[in-house]
């Protein structure tokens, strides 16, 4: 079995699902959220646009430390910006996942805020993670998008707006 070919075919379905979301998230509700502790529409939805980048980090860094790059979002004005930054991410990802052998796989990754471990991940780990991620917040940006009446895409089969499979 060839790990790195199952890598990248998920990483691409992903992508393409991830894709149809950005491309429908009103730039008029960007400062919205469904409660206080949530996050805004804008921050949530740059967040899963850039997630596809944790794949080349992975790959070609040992870690990331908060502590010393704290995090920065990526200014977008539009859902097309947020595509933008989607496919942007995504490349990276790809890029480096295609050169990858699965014995880069294996090497460790530590996130930290100091001298706090936040996780301490195989490069493999990590990229699954970021995969994780991203469905899981894309589940929570379709949350936000139905409570604001926006047919939502089918994700891994239909939807009740998109009967698509």
């Amino acid at each position: 079995m060839d790990l790195i070919k199952l890598l990248l075919k998920e990483f691409e379905a992903e992508f393409k699902t991830t894709k149809k979301f950005m491309a429908i998230v009103p730039a008029d509700k960007f400062d919205w959220a469904p409660h206080e502790k949530s996050m805004k529409m804008k921050s949530l939805a740059s967040h899963i646009a850039e997630l596809p980048s944790w794949v080349s980090m992975a790959l070609t860094t040992d870690g990331l430390d908060f502590a010393t790059a704290p995090y920065e979002e990526t200014p977008v004005n539009s859902a097309e910006d947020l595509v933008k930054l989607l496919e942007k991410s995504y490349e990276s990802g790809k890029s480096e996942l295609e050169k990858a052998s699965e014995t880069d796989l294996e090497g460790k990754w530590i996130l930290r805020n100091g001298e706090q471990i936040l996780a301490d991940y195989t490069k493999y780990e990590t990229i699954r993670h970021a995969f994780s991620q991203t469905s899981h917040h894309r589940a929570q940006l379709g949350v936000y998008l139905r409570l604001l009446d926006i047919p939502i895409p089918g994700s891994y089969g239909p939807s009740a707006d998109d009967q698509n499979f």
